[in-house]
């Protein structure tokens, strides 16, 4: 008899983050998490391709592969850029490589609201705001914040940022004051990442592979490397390449339109985000 997730058991499975992360990368990565513990695999490979996003969907995220950690080897790539909610998330993972010229770092917590009071000012348009307390309307966008509001706000920064660095230093086995030391918002290279004990060592994805292949005592020549995507919607599955084809002339406006959906729809909340 051949049990039915046999085969993976000789495989990696390997899951791809790009972007800003927001719910919707929360729910397919943790989809393609329970993936890999049903089907057994012995090692994931995580690539990440992101500049940060929302605090609560990455630490959903760290802590789906910290459980996941108990089974599976886990080996995180960073890509082109691993900022912010991207170096969290890669807190979960067991073994970091990133290139050289990796963009890092920018581990922090940012908060923006946005404020047109004197544009509405000019157009004449005003709100009357009927609310059951006085920080009810906190960040709204009509008005100054008050001074006890900012404090308010920078006390949920300050303990969304201790968060950070608390699992940063508990993942890296560096003392919280060493974070803190270059946990200021600034980003670094991979290289410099290397360096402050944030990454264990420089290599491009196809390294990283090959080091989690070893790990799990597979031959890396022979070892498939398999990649859990979302599954398409069905227009897509059925027309094939016509439809990606169709849609690559808009591809750069529809970058730009998938970012400013993320600025809106996350306005008012605290952040894990390099903007580059």
């Amino acid at each position: 008899m051949i049990w039915p997730f046999k085969k993976f058991r000789k495989q990696i499975a390997r899951i791809e983050i790009t972007g800003a992360i927001a719910s919707s990368t929360r729910k397919k990565v943790l989809e393609s998490l329970k993936i890999v513990e049903e089907r057994k695999f012995p090692a994931l490979l995580l690539r990440i391709d992101s500049p940060g996003g929302t605090v609560g969907d990455s630490q959903e995220i760290y802590s789906a592969l910290k459980r996941l950690g108990e089974k599976v080897k886990i080996i995180a790539s960073f890509g082109n850029i691993s900022a912010s909610g991207g170096v969290y998330i890669g807190m979960g993972a067991h073994h970091i490589m990133a290139n050289p010229g990796t963009i890092t770092g920018s581990i922090g917590v940012i908060l923006r609201g946005n404020n047109i009071e004197r544009l509405l000012e000019k157009i004449g348009v005003s709100f009357k705001v009927i609310k059951s307390g006085p920080y009810k309307d906190i960040l709204a966008f009509d008005r100054e914040l008050t001074d006890p509001e900012k404090n308010i706000l920078q006390e949920l920064i300050d303990t969304s940022y201790q968060q950070f660095v608390e699992t940063v230093a508990t993942s890296r086995n560096l003392a919280v004051e060493t974070v803190k030391n270059f946990a200021d918002g600034r980003i670094f290279t991979g290289q410099q990442a290397l360096a402050l004990g944030i990454v264990d060592r420089l290599g491009t994805e196809e390294e990283a592979r090959v080091w989690a292949a070893e790990l799990v005592g597979l031959d890396p020549k022979k070892t498939q490397c398999i990649t859990l995507e979302e599954r398409k919607p069905t227009l897509n599955r059925l027309l094939g390449n016509q439809v990606t084809t169709n849609f690559l002339a808009i591809g750069g406006l529809t970058a730009q339109l998938d970012w400013l959906e993320f600025e809106l729809a996350t306005s008012g909340q605290p952040l894990w985000l390099y903007r580059p």
